[in-house]
């Protein structure tokens, strides 16, 4: 069973920085993905990010690029979401998920299931 689990985020001040990760295990095919979403407050939650593990393609969401950089590290199957010039906008819950390929779709699962972490949550007063 596919397993994500998230660490990082917290208190950061508008124009800093700080990194997710998410480690992931039990993928039984070669080919995966790991998407980053988001929830605001009152708002449904979109996609930030994702990378493919198979050939390092990557995905932002107009309102992150050029200031997120997302990474894998294949070795320890883990996924970095690195958050620069942070934005009270960006404040939510970041939750990573397993895909099976990285594109700009809604979520679509990993193999006809859905494989959420827990989120971790972050916050950019104002």
């Amino acid at each position: 069973e596919v397993r994500l689990v998230e660490s990082g985020g917290g208190l950061v001040q508008p124009g800093g920085s700080t990194r997710l990760a998410c480690a992931a295990s039990g993928f039984i095919f070669d080919d995966w993905a790991i998407g980053w979403f988001r929830q605001a407050p009152g708002k449904e939650r979109e996609r930030v990010s994702c990378i493919s593990e198979s050939d390092g393609n990557t995905y932002y969401a107009e309102s992150v690029k050029g200031r997120f950089t997302i990474s894998i590290d294949n070795a320890k199957n883990t996924a970095f979401l690195q958050m620069d010039r942070l934005k009270p906008e960006d404040t939510a819950v970041y939750y990573c998920a397993a895909e099976m390929a990285c594109s700009d779709s809604h979520y679509l699962g990993y193999y006809g299931k859905e494989y959420w972490g827990k989120g971790t949550l972050v916050t950019v007063p104002s």
